[in-house]
């Protein structure tokens, strides 16, 4: 059984913000974001109600991955900053109530890495078995491209080296071979590091590819859990509040093998991949039944353990749980056009552009998001509502700069915009329409929205830390689930159509109820029995707080 409290897993009632330092705020105006710009707008991030930043990789690269092809995973980029500003950005952030957790991109390095140079350079090299290496590659189906059409194959010939190497991203991407002990040793030192610099713990990508050498003839293998498991113990034994964050796009039950044991003993968090894309299913459709069946096969996470949730993250819009006809559904409603979709399974497109911009839609989504059983996670730019830029190259579609004000250069710098890493959106989405100064001042408009929503859903720990179940109800547009802890209920309800409706929801195990809070709208309504008649707008959602007899509750 675990001791540990509620006050010891901050990150179950948190609000995670996802950045790309580059496109956040230019500081020095010389075109590109940095570190010293992302300093000064943490205070912005604090009184919105972030309580931790995940930062996408700002290591030197050659950039030709948008930060992830790394050539050195113990320092900063030149343009972003130095080590000194890292530092000095998380000590601001820690002073503002605010941890950083930063991206660990272990699955590969850059072509340019040294340890790749010295790895080809000669065979007796010590960096050779650093990565995987065959005379001649063998056909096996189960290595997949992880970009399909971008990569053909996920062999590339090193000339120098006189064999093939391993890469199941890029073919600057060379995949390290981390079941080599050596690399494990590396990977600990790295984590070491920034751990010792501040950081409180670690979004890993590509999880499933980490140890993954299926296939590989004559590769050294070794337990992917038992190396997790490993992980997790040498970050707690360093940094006791540490998490470790994990890309793992698989189906739910085997999601649950990235949680460890009973106890939970691998990551603390895993990205709910499932329900996310069964949320866009359910948004074409008009009909929560999607999300409802989704949530029903997630599997039971132990006590130390969390589903990160989100509605947008940095990468394509991946929908490859779905059937191809389920995404053929979500193509049609909201990326009908080629440009808009990427890889066959995915659409590079932000949440309001595709909603048409209907803000009672798009509220109605991100409520939703706050109340699932898990931690929320931002994308950047969703508070203020931003769109995508599709003139830009893949997935920096979504990836456009901050758009802080509707001055040139939207904020975001004082520059010359062709020096900017990725355009401007333009048009009803730009800066012009869509900026948070502007924002800012207006009482009604989304970022005002955001923050009291973050507000409640930190006040609200049932969410957070809640045992969850599905209510029943009569309307397929609606979702309603309640969360119990600590002898308090939360029921939330969603309405996925445009069309008002009335449920009626039965409170089971809940006889002494006497009333219930609405936690958005405010009021109290007095109840006879345990049971809630609600009426919901077209695309409405409330959160109520049930209160039982003799119960004292904070509004």
């Amino acid at each position: 059984m675990s001791i540990r409290t509620t006050s010891d897993q901050w990150w179950k009632n948190g609000v995670v913000y996802c950045l790309d330092v580059e496109t956040f705020l230019d500081g020095d105006g010389d075109g590109v974001g940095d570190l010293a710009g992302l300093t000064e707008r943490i205070d912005y991030l604090a009184g919105m109600g972030v309580t931790a930043l995940w930062l996408m990789p700002y290591y030197p690269t050659p950039d030709r991955d948008d930060g992830y092809d790394i050539v050195d995973f113990y320092g900063v980029d030149h343009r972003l900053g130095t080590l000194g500003q890292f530092v000095e950005l998380v000590r601001t952030a820690r002073d503002r109530g605010m941890r950083v957790i930063v991206d660990l991109v272990v699955n590969h390095t850059s072509v340019q890495h040294p340890w790749f140079q010295s790895a080809r350079s000669d065979p007796a090299s010590p960096f050779r078995d650093w990565y995987v290496w065959v005379d001649e590659p063998q056909d096996d189906p189960t290595l997949k491209e992880t970009f399909p059409g971008e990569q053909h194959g996920v062999w590339a010939y090193d000339r120098r080296a006189k064999q093939y190497y391993l890469h199941r991203f890029y073919s600057h991407q060379p995949d390290l071979n981390v079941a080599n002990p050596a690399v494990r040793e590396e990977i600990a030192r790295i984590i070491g590091f920034w751990l010792q610099l501040g950081v409180s713990g670690f979004r890993i990508d590509a999880v499933p590819f980490l140890l993954e050498l299926a296939g590989v003839a004559d590769a050294p293998t070794v337990d992917p859990h038992r190396y997790l498991k490993d992980m997790r113990s040498f970050v707690q034994r360093r940094h006791g509040e540490a998490i470790l964050l994990g890309e793992v796009n698989v189906p739910p039950d085997q999601q649950r093998e990235f949680f460890g044991d009973e106890d939970g003993d691998e990551l603390h968090m895993v990205f709910n991949f499932s329900v996310m894309q069964r949320i866009y299913l359910a948004l074409a459709r008009q009909d929560a039944t999607p999300v409802e069946r989704a949530l029903a096969k997630l599997p039971a996470v132990p006590f130390d353990s969390q589903w990160a949730t989100f509605l947008r993250n940095h990468d394509e819009l991946t929908l490859d749980q779905l059937t191809e006809a389920e995404r053929a559904e979500v193509f049609a409603a909201f990326g009908p056009d080629p440009e808009m979709q990427l890889y066959g399974r995915g659409l590079r497109r932000r949440l309001p552009p595709m909603l048409g911009g209907d803000i009672d839609r798009v509220k109605m989504a991100y409520s939703l998001l706050f109340s699932l059983p898990g931690t929320p996670v931002l994308f950047y730019g969703e508070e203020i509502g931003m769109g995508e830029n599709l003139a830009a190259d893949e997935r920096l579609a979504v990836r456009t700069p901050m758009q802080w004000s509707d001055e040139p250069g939207a904020g975001f710098s004082s520059a010359d915009p062709r020096r900017f890493p990725v355009p401007l959106t333009e048009g009803e989405f730009g800066p012009l329409a869509v900026n948070v100064a502007a924002q800012r001042r207006d009482p009604d408009s989304l970022l005002n929205w955001f923050e009291r929503l973050i507000r409640r859903r930190r006040e609200t720990p049932e969410l957070g830390f809640g045992r969850w179940s599905i209510v029943e109800t009569d309307a397929r547009a609606v979702l309603a689930h309640r969360c119990d802890w600590d002898g308090t209920t939360v029921v939330a309800t969603h309405n996925f159509s445009p069309e008002p409706c009335r449920v009626r929801l039965e409170l089971d195990g809940l006889d002494d109820v006497v009333a219930f809070h609405d936690l958005l709208g405010g009021g109290r309504e007095d109840l006879a029995e345990p049971a809630i008649d609600l009426t919901l707008g077209g695309y409405g959602y409330r959160w109520l707080r049930v209160q039982r007899k003799d119960q004292r509750l904070v509004p």
